[in-house]
């Protein structure tokens, strides 16, 4: 019998009311592990009330108690990173040590967080007028909200709300129903920091809960991580509800392979951007545009070796590389990008479809599968197919092949590999992509710096954590102050001026 998990509200575990329910899978298996119950609106409305219950406190509360609470979260996240870590692998799928890593990187951000106190200094400015000086201050907004993917159930997560927590905001969190057992394990580890109970908040849910977080007047701020077409309907509808929103959309991420690149380098780094984690990363890179028809065949040839070794297995084995996709619906819907692919003319030089692990025949495995001769238009290179697969394209030179990113709707990442400093000088300039990667394929920025895309990758003026999400997640607050010594002039009509 699976086992039926509980929404985190107000510091505690509490059954779902609604009756709905969605199945979590066990990937390697196919089989249902558990359920996950769907908050109703109302049940969404009492973990908003919990929040706001808890915010004036939690606000009210020093900047240096809020990072001491961060302190030990992120002691207790890194004492059971395996745990957690595991919790990842037997819902998402992900390879143990790829799990790990990623839960390493959300930890980053609470790092970041603990040093809220200097992050919320204002500015002082004495005397800017006779007896008058002029300061600034980040005040929290007070309940916000973020709604996460499954490909990251602790990083993304982490992302958001380390830092809106460490400002002051309190907390609801909606994570993916596919995969949500790490972020209820993470609220528990967050009490046992010493959070207050309704700072962080857990409620399980599909469009119902998403819904009512973007309309609910007392949410002041979203925060949103998955498709394009979703990251626009919770952009339109949470800032016609005058909130603040951050919303990350779908992704196409190109590297390209210039004729001088360390070829070999080149290969490696794209077995791991493009089949790590199962291709099931916003910044995988999908699409490798090789510079000349010498550059193309060659790369290919090292790919398709390396492909040869590709080990998929269970996320527990040690020596496997790619585990399986997270949902037998999202395997179908990789399969259908390959099989348009072939039917568009594109070479499917590596086959994955055949991969089966034995003694998991119906767990959701997919190999990693390789094309080339894709071309602008084909499906395979117009939308985000989040699984391990590759597409190679051909480009006569430079111009040719910076203008494949350039005119692709998504702007998340990019990368280049090239000996050139002035290539990729020029490149980095000239891209219209957020993020960016010389000799680096998957070009995420560390915690102190922002996480963000362009075009339609992403939707909002504020990027995730660093200084973008302190300044997304505060208001600020600039107080002139006068403290006159005993001189009076009588009333002024005028517009005050330095003088």
């Amino acid at each position: 019998m699976p086992t039926e998990l509980q929404h985190f509200i107000g510091g505690k575990k509490v059954s779902g009311k609604s009756g709905r329910f969605g199945d979590v899978f066990d990937p390697s298996t196919g089989a249902v592990a558990s359920r996950a119950p769907f908050a109703s609106k109302s049940e969404v409305e009492a973990a908003v009330a919990n929040a706001a219950e808890a915010f004036p406190a939690w606000a009210a509360a020093s900047p240096i108690a809020r990072a001491r609470v961060m302190f030990k979260f992120k002691a207790l996240l890194e004492k059971h990173a395996d745990e957690i870590a595991g919790l990842i692998s037997s819902e998402h799928g992900k390879v143990h040590a790829d799990a790990k890593g990623s839960l390493i990187r959300g930890n980053e951000v609470v790092e970041f967080a603990c040093g809220i106190p200097h992050l919320l200094k204002g500015e002082f400015s004495p005397g800017v007028s006779t007896g008058v000086d002029m300061y600034s201050m980040r005040q929290p907004l007070g309940v916000v909200a973020g709604i996460t993917p499954f490909n990251f159930p602790a990083m993304v997560p982490l992302w958001m709300s380390a830092v809106a927590i460490a400002c002051g905001n309190t907390f609801v969190l909606k994570p993916s129903e596919k995969d949500p057992s790490c972020p209820l394990r993470m609220a528990e580890l967050f009490l046992e920091a010493g959070g207050p109970p309704g700072v962080l908040n857990v409620v399980l849910g599909d469009k119902e809960a998403v819904d009512t977080l973007l309309t609910d007047p007392r949410i002041q701020a979203v925060s949103f991580v998955g498709s394009t077409p979703i990251a626009k309907h919770v952009y339109s509808t949470a800032s016609a509800h005058g909130k603040r929103v951050q919303a990350m959309g779908g992704a196409k991420n190109h590297m390209i392979v210039m004729p001088d690149a360390d070829l070999e380098q080149a290969a490696d780094a794209l077995m791991g951007a493009a089949y790590g984690s199962a291709g099931e990363r916003c910044m995988a890179i999908s699409v490798a545009v090789a510079v000349g028809d010498e550059t193309a065949d060659k790369l290919i040839g090292l790919l398709k070796e390396r492909l040869k070794g590709l080990k998929v297995g269970l996320p527990t084995d040690k020596d496997s590389d790619m585990g399986p996709l997270v949902t037998g619906a999202h395997r179908a819907k990789v399969v259908e990008y390959i099989e348009a692919g072939v039917k568009e003319g594109a070479k499917l030089v590596v086959d994955g479809r055949g991969v089966k692990v034995p003694g998991h025949e119906k767990g959701f495995f997919l190999g990693g599968c390789l094309f080339d001769g894709v071309k602008p238009g084909m499906r395979v290179h117009n939308e985000e197919i989040f699984g391990p697969v590759l597409c190679v394209m051909r480009a006569k030179d430079f111009e040719e092949a910076l203008k494949l990113p350039n005119d692709h709707e998504f702007g998340n990442g990019v990368s280049i590999f090239t000996r050139d400093g002035d290539a990729a000088r020029e490149f980095s300039s000239r891209v219209q992509a957020g993020m960016v990667g010389v000799n680096v394929p998957i070009p995420v920025p560390l915690a102190f710096y922002s996480f963000g895309g362009w075009k339609n990758s992403a939707f909002g003026d504020a990027n995730q954590h660093g200084v973008d999400g302190v300044r997304f997640y505060t208001r600020t607050k600039t107080v002139t102050s006068r403290w006159p010594a005993g001189i009076r002039k009588g009333a002024q009509f005028t517009m005050p001026t330095h003088g």
